[in-house]
């Protein structure tokens, strides 16, 4: 078995939904090739400096549950997520609620910046789609897997070499579900920050659209 794992031969390579990660992160890294140079030759809006900030953030957590995907350290990965969606949540509360740009000029501080919970709620009450899900409920489980919930176990759990069940402090080789559901979660979130890409710097976007990635 070998230490650090390389492309060839990642243990969960040929897996569809992480075909497409890889796919989503080829457009993203593609798009932002355009978006930041253009960004740093013009004066930006705050809103804009904003996205600046939080999407190279978003990108680089994105490399990073890449990373630990080929490397097996899975749980990892699945405790990324929330930073992912927080972001993302970011981009879009702020894109659909511009005035609040304000809190984030003075710190996006914890006693009036909204919770990922309350910017969930605030997004769907945008989009006026009846039915909502509770932002609390949305959160729920991203917040187990930080906070070492016990309803966390069941994301590092492997079978030992007598049958028996335990935690594991490493890499987690053999549960490709366990990889399906971390890219299922993560493959929406990219989505969302590639279209706030778009939203926020929508000429640099029209370029990128004749310049299409690759690999499709």
């Amino acid at each position: 078995m070998p230490v650090v794992f390389t492309p060839d031969n990642e243990p969960y390579l040929g897996l569809a939904d992480l075909a497409v990660f890889d796919q989503l992160i080829c457009s993203a890294m593609e798009q932002n090739a355009i978006i930041a140079p253009a960004s740093h030759r013009r004066a930006l809006t705050d809103h804009q400096k904003m996205a600046c900030q939080v999407i190279a953030q978003a990108l680089s957590i994105a490399f990073s549950i890449r990373e630990l995907i080929r490397q097996g350290f899975l749980f990892g990965g699945h405790v990324l997520l929330r930073p992912l969606t927080e972001r993302a949540a970011i981009l879009l509360y702020l894109h659909d609620y511009p005035t609040e740009i304000d809190k984030w000029n003075r710190g996006w501080q914890f006693n009036e910046a909204p919770s990922l919970a309350k910017m969930f709620d605030a997004i769907q009450a945008k989009l006026q789609q009846g039915q909502t899900v509770p932002g609390r409920d949305l959160t729920s489980q991203m917040n187990s897997l930080s906070h070492a919930k016990p309803d966390s176990a069941p994301w590092n759990m492997v079978l030992l070499g007598d049958m028996r069940q335990g935690h594991a402090v490493s890499k987690i080789l053999d549960r490709p579900e366990l990889c399906v559901d971390l890219c299922a979660n993560a493959i929406p979130w990219l989505v969302v920050v590639t279209g706030m890409m778009s939203a926020y710097f929508p000429d640099e976007s029209a370029a990128n659209a004749k310049n299409p990635c690759p690999i499709q």
